[in-house]
């Protein structure tokens, strides 16, 4: 588990742990917009474990600041810029593995066909474009590790986690529960399970969610 802040990863650990999960869990330091935090975590993996079975790149931020460069460099800087260095960091670690998969945490509103044609209902199109745009730019990087790696074994993996509870959207309750509209975050889990398990293996490289695969 890696983050920004090992104090609050440390803590995140703890809630899962308390689940009863099995298995073994670690933490490590990782800021995706400061390339030299990158850098030493992939040391880390590499002189710890040799190789990495999977990497999901899960930063992101959202950013309606009224100041359009303002949310645009934002999210760009975490959302694009930070998951493709991390991405290209770690990926020749998850080349030694058997069978590796690199999972982004992408999202539906990143579908450029289903925004035009069909947003869901409900969207706020007001200061939004810096997010969605991030998310379209982040599939792009995905398509690309996709068609260059995939030859080489690598399972890549854009996954749209849905609208769930979480701190994306601030850390107020009311936020954390996108105002009542968010649903269940295991449901997001219950989906990188099933990728990372094989399940899922006849959508590589496409915009998967937990029904199916959404359109570019």
């Amino acid at each position: 588990m890696a983050g920004r802040s090992l104090d609050k990863v440390k803590s995140a650990m703890s809630e899962v742990q308390a689940t009863g999960v099995k298995g073994s869990l670690s933490t490590i330091q990782l800021d995706v917009t400061n390339e030299d935090s990158v850098q030493e975590a992939a040391q880390h993996v590499e002189e710890k474990y040799g190789l990495l079975d999977a990497l999901i790149n899960n930063a992101g931020v959202g950013n309606r600041n009224p100041d359009v460069k303002t949310r645009m460099q934002n999210c760009m800087d975490t959302n694009v810029i930070g998951p493709a260095v991390v991405a290209s960091v770690f990926r020749p670690l998850l080349l030694k593995a058997q069978k590796p998969y690199s999972i982004f945490v992408s999202s539906g509103s990143g579908s450029l066909t289903r925004f035009a044609e069909n947003p869901p209902s409900g969207y706020s199109l007001e200061n939004g474009e810096a997010y969605r745009a991030s998310k379209a730019a982040l599939n792009i990087i995905a398509i690309n590790e996709a068609k260059e790696f995939g030859p080489k074994g690598l399972m890549v993996f854009p996954v749209a986690p849905g609208f769930v509870v979480s701190n994306l959207r601030g850390t107020e309750e009311e936020a954390r529960n996108g105002w009542g509209g968010a649903g269940d975050p295991m449901v997001s889990g219950r989906l990188m399970l099933a990728i990372l398990e094989g399940r899922r293996d006849a959508d590589v490289g496409k915009l998967v969610h937990k029904d199916g695969v959404y359109p570019w």
